[in-house]
């Protein structure tokens, strides 16, 4: 009977791991019994279309969305029943298409098992994502009876109308600068946004959607000057402190917009706000200052192909009195002005939603208590568009009085009937190479591939973050970062030396969008010989540790510059830190390696490590296959290892009694489920740190392509809800 792998030579793998010079195969005994084997395969994913808006001197395209009277989308338009004006004069149209955003079909709810382990998240390409979509939580303005309600929408989006092929964000406009590198497909790290999302008491938004009326001193009713002047100042403090407030937000958004920018495709922001007030009679300036920050945001949305929609989060609020409202004392008049107030604070606040929409193409969705609905109606909204292009005049272009101006779009529909047009109200006559400066500095350079959600693929590199706890050390985060060596510069040097420089940066964010570990180094890599020419062939593993001070949702994003050609690559990879003291059944990350079947039936992984640890490995191990790069070939066999924490013990046997399940996906589908085994208990130090591994016999017709193992543990001794945990990691089959 081959032996198992036991939970201290996992620790010792990952520790080994991490400091070796090149992927090679981990060092482990063999699991029993045969290899499952799976063959199923599924087609390919989808492309998408080129869907940029763009403004240069030889083109300018807009999107719009065409609706008829009932708010369904028009699909069947034809150029000659389309007319757009720029500042009034009729263009001749050089581009028309009609986009469809038609994702993968969604199952009914219904047909959803709730109690399943979830699905492993797609790795988008940015060719394969349909919908870019930035849930945008104005926590600095929200109240905290919006708060909730705001919660509860994003969870039943993630529940239910989330598409495996979207992008997607939640994003405070509180959060740090970690905010744009949270754009993803992975559900577990949008559900730890979420939990984020708190009442902030130093913002804007208070208890309730209004501020209760309250009773003012009887001499101040009748007429006292200073109290009425300090009623003013006090009024006016508030009104500057919600001024600025407001244009923190706008701040924020600017920011997200400003990331967008880096994305293909037209973007979506949902902005869920209690509202953004611009226009104030009583303050000039204040408003000044906010109607500045918003006409720069929607100039700088438009321009990224950013469409905004809004959402007052208060819903549909009723402006007279309320039981909060203390009136004893108060006088008809003194009433009537609070109601009065109220009203015109409510209305004024709708404005710069309202405002922030129209302006960028979007909708304003208000009055209405159905926030989830509001998001089903924007989702609903982004499912088709136009793209309508003409060729500018010179003149679109140039400067009045050393300033550029800003052209009027308006869009006409010439077919019988009413129809609904929603589209960008027009542009500055700055080009977009004008507009987004090239980066020309190496930490620009470098800033950019940290800031996007697609790996830079000038170097090649593929990052791998596993989980696991130790009794003394706590919990631990090892990261293996392969570099693709041949993507490397190397300038020859005397007696047979080969150097290549780099620069290495890497960002620990944490479910806050907070810095929590930063790297910034630059290397130099010099080799000769075989030594020389195994790296070229394989590459290496950077060594990446994070400390963890405590559990959380962590996300580190990686760049690496080559110093001679400035080629530049990039990878992150969102890792979940459970908390160990819960006592809920929790996997560690998976160790996976691939070994040849003959490699796998003679029992040789002893022999083939030893080998690939001398200066001349031979042998049947391939690096490639190995714990940080995950490359297998088709038939080999692909083995398994991983921690179970926190099972419970049976009371009379004092053991566990836990089972376990391999799942293996394509492109979001399941296409095998193994059996479920029970989990061996032999040879076990610690029964709350328990070790497990299996092994996967790879179909020799499995398609080329990106797949996820995912491993179910069930732990039969605890309570429902807490008796099933999951873990995953990709791989992929080469051709």
């Amino acid at each position: 009977m081959k032996k198992a792998f036991i939970a201290p030579t996992l620790i010792l793998q990952l520790s080994l791991l991490v400091n070796a010079q090149q992927p090679t195969p981990t060092s482990a005994s063999k699991p029993g019994g045969e290899p499952q084997k799976p063959d199923a395969q599924l087609p390919s994913a989808r492309q998408s279309d080129d869907d940029a808006v763009r403004i240069t001197t030889n083109l300018v395209q807009v999107d719009a969305v065409v609706t008829d009277n009932k708010g369904k989308p028009v699909t069947d338009l034809r150029p000659e029943e389309v007319e757009i004006k720029e500042d009034g004069r009729p263009q001749k149209i050089t581009n028309f298409s009609f986009v469809s955003l038609e994702s993968m079909e969604r199952l009914d709810d219904k047909q959803v098992d709730k109690n399943l382990p979830p699905t492993p998240p797609i790795r988008l390409r940015p060719e394969q994502v349909r919908r870019t979509i930035a849930l945008v939580v104005d926590d600095l303005g929200l109240s905290f009876e919006s708060t909730y309600y705001v919660r509860q929408a994003l969870k039943k989006f993630l529940d239910q109308q989330m598409q495996p092929d979207d992008l997607v964000a939640i994003i405070r406009t509180a959060g740090g600068i970690g905010a744009l590198q949270q754009f993803t497909s992975d559900k577990r790290q949008l559900y730890a946004a979420i939990e984020k999302v708190k009442w902030n008491p130093g913002g804007r938004g208070q208890v309730g959607a209004f501020a209760p009326i309250s009773g003012e001193p009887l001499e101040a009713g009748l007429g006292d000057a200073s109290g009425g002047a300090d009623r003013q100042a006090n009024e006016e403090i508030e009104q500057f402190r919600e001024d600025l407030f407001a244009v923190g937000t706008l701040g924020a958004l600017n920011y997200i917009v400003r990331g967008l920018r880096e994305l293909p495709g037209r973007k979506s922001v949902v902005l869920m706000s209690d509202g953004i007030q611009i226009f104030n009679a009583s303050d000039s300036f204040g408003a000044s200052r906010v109607l500045t920050s918003l006409r720069r945001l929607t100039d700088l949305a438009n321009r990224a192909s950013v469409v905004i929609y809004t959402m007052d989060a208060r819903g549909l609020q009723v402006l007279g009195l309320t039981a909060a409202d203390s009136i004893q004392g108060m006088t008809p008049d003194q009433i009537e002005r609070g109601l009065s107030d109220r009203r015109t604070r409510f209305f004024e606040s709708q404005n710069g939603l309202s405002y922030l929409a129209q302006q960028t193409g979007g909708l304003a969705i208000r009055n209405s208590n159905d926030l989830s609905g509001g998001i089903r109606r924007v989702l609903e909204d982004q499912k088709s568009y136009y793209l309508i292009g003409y060729r500018p005049d010179d003149s679109t272009f140039e400067t009045v009085s050393g300033r550029r101006r800003f052209h009027n779009l308006n869009l006409k529909i010439n077919r019988p009937g009413k129809y609904n047009v929603r589209m960008r109200n027009g542009f500055y006559g700055i080009t977009d190479e004008e507009a987004v400066p090239e980066r020309r500095t190496p930490q620009q350079q470098l800033l950019g591939a940290l800031t996007s959600p697609f790996n830079a693929a000038g170097v090649h590199l593929r990052l791998t973050s596993l989980f696991a706890n130790d009794q003394n050390a706590g919990s631990i985060m090892r990261s293996l970062l392969h570099v693709r060596a041949r993507d490397l510069t190397f300038k020859a040097e005397p007696e047979g030396w080969y150097k290549a420089e780099f620069d290495v940066v890497a960002i620990t964010f944490g479910d806050n969008g907070v810095v929590v570990d930063h790297i910034n180094k630059t290397h130099t890599l010099r080799a000769k010989g075989k030594t020389y020419e195994r790296i070229l062939k394989d590459g290496f593993v950077y060594n990446l540790t994070v400390p963890i001070k405590k559990p959380g949702a962590y996300q580190l994003r990686t760049a690496l510059r080559d110093e001679e050609s400035a080629r530049i690559g990039s990878a992150n990879q969102f890792v979940e830190v459970p908390d160990i003291k819960k006592n809920r059944l929790i996997i560690s990350g998976i160790l996976v390696r691939g070994l040849s079947q003959e490699a796998y039936k003679k029992g040789e992984s002893g022999q083939v490590n030893e080998e690939m640890s001398s200066e001349d490995p031979t042998g049947e191990a391939d690096p490639t296959a190995g714990a940080a790069v995950r490359q297998f070939s088709r038939g080999q066999v692909m083995e398994y290892a991983f921690f179970i924490y926190n099972s419970q013990l049976d009371k009379a046997s004092g053991k566990p009694n836990l089972k376990s399940q391999l799942r293996l996906f394509r492109n979001g589908e399941q296409i095998f489920a193994g059996n479920e085994l029970p989990v061996n208990l032999q040879n076990q130090p610690d029964l709350k740190r328990l070790g497990a591994a299996g092994a996967l016999q790879l179909g020799t017709n499995m398609l080329p392509g990106e797949y996820v193992l995912q491993i179910v543990v069930t732990d039969l001794l605890a309570k429902e809800k807490r008796r099933v945990a999951s873990q995953w990691i990709d791989f992929e089959i080469m051709k």
